[in-house]
């Protein structure tokens, strides 16, 4: 079977939540059942949504967002895998009808129980200085894979000595990560929960699970016939090395592992959409620019990012046009180190439809009002250089117009 050498690749451009699943959506319909979507960072934190011109509605967390297109989904080996909220995510998917095709990299990190309790504790421990962690552990499962004894990947679930290496990491492993971090207080309030059984023994039972409606596959082989769609979680202003530390994800969310895996599959060509709403939303805690007291336009609507105990509320701010332009450049100019992969970038801005009577940007400093939309189109198309700017209308893959 014939690899295709073009691929495409949607990334968020702010802080996450930018309608990346929608995109994702687009191109999948577009492409064909023969697609394949491609997770290439997080985890299960992500929450991308897509609502078909039908109206059938899903937030997608493992599974990559062209399944309701009839595309399948490779998590790769930068992708970290929650086997608990997976068979939650396939159970949602299964009461609209809808069984996924799910192929996984054996050497993907896999989230114990224990990666979820040490993320909430420490989380809770921090107080009024929460880092915005969504609590389910994506992290902290890489943080133990730092040390070999306790890592744990896809590959290795299978192992028979599963128990017994989940013992290791609740004796052992949590103990220690909770006192290094001064939570060893918290870790003794709370040793009944860890040292349960049952939470073990119902672990190993969801891995067999997991297991059994996953295929574990070699990349090289996942890919052959089909048509590459790269789906990025989380956006460019909480990349582990270019965000507002400590307010990041442990993950690179922009160019940097997709070309990674593209050289390795000898791609040559990978058209890049730059994701961003019209406004700027950022959803846990972490500097935001120019943050506002309320959502910035009446019309504004989220009902994905709900308040929850780790991130509170969704937080607004206008349109930042400077940090648009440096994430965007920065993160092309990764691309630089890979010649041989030619890269065509363009933008996406998504609900436009909720501008109500007119948009405005942040820009040098000071709020800027644009009375017509075009102006704002504009401003925003010359800020990022970008030739090619698609528009978003609504929340479905018919409301995009290029």
């Amino acid at each position: 079977m014939r690899l295709e050498k073009t691929a495409q690749v949607v990334i968020g451009a702010q802080f996450g939540d930018e309608g990346k699943g929608r995109l994702i959506d687009h191109y999948a319909a577009s492409a064909g059942s023969d697609s394949l979507v491609i997770r290439f960072n997080g985890g299960a934190q992500a929450g991308h949504t897509v609502v078909t011109p039908e109206g059938r509605r899903h937030v997608f967390s493992h599974v990559g967002s062209g399944v309701f297109a009839g595309a399948a989904t490779f998590l790769s080996r930068f992708f970290v895998a929650n086997p608990i909220l997976f068979l939650k995510e396939l159970n949602a998917l299964a009461e609209l009808g809808v069984t996924p095709t799910v192929l996984i990299d054996p050497a993907s990190p896999a989230t114990t129980p224990y990666d979820m309790m040490i993320n909430q504790i420490i989380e809770r421990e921090r107080g009024d200085g929460r880092h915005g962690s969504c609590g389910i552990g994506f992290g902290e499962t890489l943080e133990r894979h730092l040390h070999p004894v306790y890592a744990l990947t896809v590959d290795e679930l299978a192992d028979a000595a599963l128990a017994d290496r989940l013992a290791a990491i609740r004796r052992d492993y949590a103990p220690a990560r909770l006192a290094r971090l001064g939570c060893g207080a918290a870790y003794r309030r709370e040793a009944e929960l860890f040292q349960s059984d049952a939470i073990l023994e119902r672990y190993v039972v969801d891995v067999r699970r997991f297991l059994g409606a996953v295929t574990v596959i070699d990349a090289q082989v996942a890919i052959q016939g089909r048509r590459i769609l790269f789906e990025g979680a989380q956006g460019l202003l909480i990349d582990q090395e270019r965000g507002f530390f400590p307010y990041v994800t442990r993950s690179h969310t922009g160019l940097r592992n997709v070309l990674t895996l593209a050289g390795e599959w000898g791609l040559e060509r990978l058209e890049v959409t730059y994701a961003t709403r019209a406004y700027l939303t950022r959803h846990g805690a972490g500097p935001l620019p120019g943050e506002l007291a309320e959502k910035p336009y009446p019309d504004v609507t989220d009902p994905t990012n709900v308040p929850n105990d780790y991130q509170g509320a969704l937080r607004f701010a206008w349109l930042d046009l400077d940090f648009l332009r440096r994430a965007i450049t920065a993160d092309l100019n990764d691309a630089r180190q890979c010649p041989e992969i030619s890269i065509h970038p363009r933008l996406a801005m998504a609900c436009l439809d909720q501008l109500g009577d007119g948009p405005a940007i942040y820009c040098q400093g000071g709020r800027r009002c644009q009375a017509r939309l075009e102006s704002f189109i504009a401003a925003v198309r010359q800020a990022t250089a970008m030739n090619e700017v698609w528009l978003g209308w609504g929340p479905d893959r018919d409301s995009m117009n290029r």
